[in-house]
C-alpha cells in the first residue's frame, strides 16, 4: 500500500549518485530483465509454426511436389500455412497493443540516490542501488537488508510456502518475494539474470497456460479427429500396400484426411481472444491472461473483498470516543502513533490526516498484519512511556475489559457498516517484542474507539445487481467485522446476507468448513490464509471462482481461484498475480468484461458448430463411399475449397459479429448436440445420394463393353463438392436465423450479416466454377446450368427436411434423450 509521506528509517543511507548507476549500467550490471505481458515473440511463431499437423500437412505437401502436382503442394502451403500467417500476424499486433498498456501500468521502483527517493522503471535498476520495500511491494532484485528498518517478507512464489519470513538488517531478500508488513531498505546485489527468480520472469505476470472449460473441450474435439485421421492414414497406408493404387491416389487422400483435422478453430479462438482482449483495453480493463475474458463467461461464483473493491478505499476517522481522558488528549495520542508507524496502512493515513502528532523515537514496532489484525508502538521514554496497541476489539479484548455500554458501542457502528478499531494501552515499554511471531500484552488498558467510514463505489450497487442477473454467485470475504461487512454488502444491493466469522471456521472441522464456504456469502474477520482455503473450497466443490482483490492480503486466495482479478491502485503483488487488471479501478467495467466473455464463448461455440458438422460429414462420406463404391470421394483441392468457402470464410466474421448471451450450465459439446447431430446426419445422406446420382449416371453413360470400374469420377466428385458447399452455406442463416423461417436449430438473431455472407460465398463458388482456370485448379468439372439448378433445389428440399427435423425433435424422440 503507499504511504503519505517518505519514511525514514535510515537518514544515513545515501544511495548511488548518478556517476557512480551509470559506471555500473557500463558495466553491465543493469537489471535488464525483461517483463514478459504474455507470450514472447517466438513462442507465437513456435506454438503456431512447429504443430503435428502443419508437419504432416507439410510432409504431404513435399510429396506432391515430389509425384508432379505443385498445384496440390501451393493449395496445402497457402491454405494451411497462409492461416497460419495471419494467426500470427493477429497475435504479434495484439501482443503489441497490451504490451503497450501493460508498460504504461507497470509497478515502478523506488530507490535512494543521491540521497532523496525517486520513483523509476525496474529496468533502470543498477547493482548497488537502494531500494524501498512496503507493504504490497515486490521485491524486484536480490539481496539484503540494510538500515534498520524491519519487514515481512511472502517467499511463495518463490517456495510455494506462504508463511510471513521476517527480515530486518543484513537478511538476505529475493526478487519474486513481496513485503506483507513493515517497511525496510535493501541493497541491490543480485540484479537482471543473476537475480533468483529471473527464470520466473521476475515475477507473477510470466505467461502461465491455464485453460478455460472451453478450451478443455475443443483440445479434446482436436485430439479426437486428430485420432481418427491416424487410423484413416492407416488404413491408407495398407490399401497402398494391399491394393494397385498409384502415390499420387495415396498423397490425395491423405491430404485429405489431414484435412479432417480442425486445426483453423485454434486460429479462431486466438482471433477471438486477441480481438476481445483489444476491444476492452478501451474499457479500462488490461488483459494479462489471452483467456481471461472468455474465462469470465464461465464464472458461477465471485469472491471479493470489501475494502477498495465494493468501498473506494477512501477511509476517513468519522468519530472517537475517548475512554477515562479527553477527546483532546486521545487524540493527541492517536497522532503521535499514526506520525511513528513506519508502515503506514489506510487507517493509520486517516487518523494522520485529522491527528497531527510529533515524530519519536519508537523502542520497538509491530507492524499492522491481516493475520494478526492489530499493530503496537512502544516507547520507553517521556511522557509517552508505555506500549500503544491498535487493532479490531475482537482481537483486543481477549487481553482486556469494556462494559457493556462500549460493547453496545462497538456493535451499534459495526451495523452502521463502519469500521470499529480499538486503542489500548500498556504501561510496560518492553510489552511487545519484534520477534517472527509477536504476541499481543497480556494486560491492556481501553483508551478509545475510533469509527471509521468507508464510500461504498457509486457502481457497486448496478455492478452485484448485473452479477446477480447473470446467475453469478457473490460472496464477500474481508478482514473486518461481520457485523460491518454485512452492513455495507446490504447497502450495495446484496439481497441474500448469510454471515460467518473467522474465528468460528477456525474451530469448525474440515467438512463444516467446506458446508460453511458454501453456504455463507459474507465472511469477517478472515485471515489470509483462510481466504485462499475458502477459494480452495469453492473450486473442488465444482465452481468456477474469480476472486478480485486489491491488497496484499489477497494475493493467495488470488493465486486460488480461477480468475484472479486486481484494481490498479491495489498493491505490486496484487497486480503481479492478477490475470485481468481493472484500470482506474473501474469495478463497474466487470459485468461489460462479463459480456465481452459471453460474446467471445459463443463466437467460438457457433464457429465449432460449422467446423464439427463439415468435419463429421466428410469423415462419414469417406467411410460410405469405400464401403458402396470402394473408392474416395474428394480430391486434396475439392476438399480444400468445401473447407474453404463452407468453413473457412464464415468463420473469419463469425467471432467478430458474435453477441453476448447467458450460457446453459452443462458443457458446451452438450449444448451443442441438438444442432449438430440432425444436421450432420441429413447433410451426409443428402450428399451421398447426389454423388452415387451421379456416380451412376456417370456408369450408364458408359460406351458398351467398358469396365465400369474405369470410369470418370470428376462428375460425381464436382458434384459432392457442389452440394456441399451449398448444404454448408445453408447451414449458416440456420445458425443465426435472419427471420422465423430459419428457426429450427437456434433462436432467432435478426442478423442479415451471416445471410449476406453465405449468399456472397455462394456467389463466389459459382464464379469459380464458371471461370475454366480456376475451375480446373480446384480440379472441378463443368456440369451445366441445369445440374447446378437440380443441386441446388436438391440443397433446398434438404433445409425444409432439417427444419423438419429440428422443428419436430424427430431425433430426440428417436434416441429417447433430450438434446436441446
Amino acid at each position: 500500500m503507499s504511504h503519505s509521506a517518505e519514511i525514514n528509517l535510515a537518514p544515513e543511507l545515501q544511495g548511488l549518485s548518478e556517476r557512480e548507476v551509470e559506471q555500473q549500467r557500463s558495466a553491465g550490471n543493469g537489471n535488464n530483465a525483461i517483463l514478459q505481458t504474455g507470450r514472447s515473440y517466438s513462442q507465437i511463431f513456435q506454438e503456431n509454426l512447429f504443430t503435428f499437423i502443419n508437419g504432416i500437412f507439410f510432409a504431404i505437401s513435399l510429396v506432391m511436389f515430389k509425384l508432379g502436382r505443385a498445384g496440390d503442394a501451393v493449395l496445402v502451403v497457402i491454405v494451411i500455412f497462409g492461416g497460419v500467417l495471419v494467426n500470427i500476424y493477429q497475435e504479434i499486433w495484439a501482443k503489441r497493443q497490451l504490451d503497450r498498456i501493460a508498460l504504461l501500468s507497470r509497478p515502478k521502483a523506488t530507490v535512494i540516490r543521491e540521497g532523496t527517493q525517486r520513483n523509476i522503471d525496474p529496468s533502470e535498476i543498477v547493482r548497488g542501488d537502494i531500494l524501498v520495500a512496503q507493504p504490497g511491494d515486490q521485491i524486484l532484485v536480490d539481496g539484503s537488508v540494510v538500515g534498520n528498518g524491519r519487514m515481512e517478507v511472502d517467499e511463495s512464489l518463490l517456495t510455494g510456502e506462504s508463511d510471513h519470513i521476517p527480515k530486518q538488517l543484513g537478511t538476505p531478500v529475493f526478487s519474486g518475494s513481496f513485503c506483507v508488513s513493515g517497511t525496510a531498505y535493501y541493497e541491490a546485489e543480485k540484479v537482471g539474470s543473476e537475480t533468483v527468480a529471473y527464470k520466473l520472469v521476475s515475477g507473477a505476470r510470466a505467461y502461465r497456460r491455464s485453460l478455460t472449460p472451453l478450451q478443455v473441450e475443443i483440445n479434446l474435439v482436436i485430439r479426437v479427429f486428430m485420432l481418427i485421421a491416424c487410423f484413416l492414414w492407416v488404413l491408407v497406408g495398407i490399401s497402398f500396400l494391399s491394393s494397385s493404387y498409384s502415390p499420387n491416389e495415396i498423397a490425395q487422400r491423405a491430404a485429405v484426411i489431414a484435412g479432417l483435422v480442425p486445426a483453423g478453430l485454434l486460429i479462431a479462438i486466438t482471433l477471438s481472444y486477441g480481438l476481445g482482449a483489444v476491444r476492452m483495453l478501451g474499457q479500462d480493463v488490461l488483459i494479462q491472461q489471452a483467456n481471461a475474458v472468455e474465462s469470465l463467461s464461465n464464472v458461477d461464483t465471485l469472491c471479493l473483498d470489501k475494502t477498495g473493491t465494493l468501498t473506494t478505499n477512501n477511509i476517513l476517522l468519522h468519530e472517537v470516543l475517548p475512554i477515562g481522558m479527553t477527546e483532546a488528549e486521545l487524540r493527541s495520542l492517536l497522532g503521535d502513533f499514526a506520525a511513528n508507524a513506519t508502515a503506514g496502512n489506510r487507517t493509520s493515513q486517516a487518523i494522520a490526516q485529522v491527528c497531527p502528532g510529533q515524530s519519536l523515537a519508537p523502542k520497538a514496532e509491530i507492524p499492522f498484519s491481516s493475520a494478526r489484525k492489530w499493530s503496537a508502538l512502544a516507547f520507553d521514554q517521556g511522557d509517552r512511556r508505555g506500549t500503544y496497541v491498535l487493532g479490531a476489539p475482537e482481537m483486543l479484548t481477549t487481553n482486556l475489559l469494556l462494559d457493556t455500554v462500549l460493547k453496545d458501542y462497538i456493535q451499534a457502528g459495526t451495523e452502521q457498516g463502519l469500521r470499529v478499531v480499538l486503542f489500548a494501552y500498556s504501561p510496560d515499554p518492553t510489552a511487545i517484542q519484534e520477534i517472527e511471531a509477536p504476541y499481543l500484552p497480556l494486560e491492556l488498558k481501553p483508551l478509545g474507539i475510533l469509527r471509521f467510514s468507508d464510500e461504498l463505489r457509486p457502481e457497486a450497487y448496478e455492478t452485484l445487481q448485473g452479477f446477480a442477473q447473470a446467475k453469478i454467485e457473490v460472496k464477500i470475504i474481508s478482514g473486518d467485522n461481520p457485523q460491518t461487512v454485512a452492513a455495507l454488502a446490504k447497502q450495495a444491493g446484496l439481497t441474500e446476507v448469510r454471515l460467518v466469522s473467522g474465528m468460528q471456521l477456525a474451530e469448525m472441522d474440515e467438512a463444516q468448513f467446506n458446508q460453511a464456504a458454501i453456504s455463507n456469502t459474507v465472511f469477517g474477520r478472515i485471515t489470509p490464509e483462510q481466504k485462499a482455503h475458502l477459494v480452495s473450497v469453492l473450486r473442488k466443490s465444482g465452481r468456477y471462482v474469480a476472486m478480485i482483490g486489491d491488497g496484499v492480503n489477497d494475493v493467495l486466495s488470488l493465486k486460488q481461484a480461477n480468475l484472479a482479478i486486481a484494481m490498479e491502485s491495489g498493491s505490486k503483488a496484487t497486480r503481479g498475480v492478477a490475470d485481468i487488471v481493472l484500470l482506474k479501478d473501474s469495478f463497474g467495467a466487470l459485468p461489460r468484461a462479463f459480456l465481452e466473455g459471453q460474446r467471445i464463448r459463443n463466437g467460438i461455440q457457433d464457429v465449432l458448430k460449422l467446423f464439427l458438422v463439415r468435419t463429421i460429414c466428410v469423415t462419414l462420406l469417406i467411410f460410405a463411399t469405400a464401403i458402396v463404391t470402394d473408392n474416395f470421394p474428394l480430391q486434396n483441392k475439392q476438399s480444400a475449397i468445401v473447407a474453404l468457402i463452407g468453413v473457412g470464410f464464415p468463420t473469419m466474421c463469425i467471432p467478430i459479429w458474435a453477441k453476448p448471451g447467458v450460457m446453459p450450465r452443462r458443457t458446451m459439446l452438450r449444448s451443442m448436440l441438438h444442432f449438430i447431430i440432425p444436421s450432420t446426419l441429413s447433410l451426409t445422406v443428402v450428399s451421398l445420394l447426389v454423388y452415387l446420382f451421379y456416380l451412376v449416371v456417370a456408369v450408364l453413360e458408359l460406351p458398351p463393353g467398358l469396365d465400369p470400374a474405369q470410369i470418370d469420377h470428376a462428375i460425381p466428385r464436382s458434384a459432392l463438392v457442389t452440394i456441399l458447399v451449398m448444404g454448408e452455406l445453408l447451414l449458416i442463416p440456420f445458425l443465426k436465423p435472419p427471420t422465423t423461417a430459419w428457426v429450427g436449430g437456434e433462436p432467432l438473431s435478426g442478423d442479415w450479416r451471416y445471410t449476406i455472407v453465405s449468399l456472397t460465398l455462394l456467389a463466389v463458388y459459382l464464379l469459380i466454377v464458371s471461370i475454366p482456370p480456376l475451375r480446373r485448379f480446384f480440379e472441378l468439372y463443368p456440369l451445366g446450368t441445369v445440374n447446378y439448378f437440380f443441386i441446388g433445389l436438391v440443397a433446398l428440399e434438404w433445409c425444409l427436411i432439417q427444419r423438419f427435423l429440428w422443428r419436430s425433435r424427430f431425433l430426440d424422440r428417436f434416441l429417447g434423450v433430450d438434446l436441446s
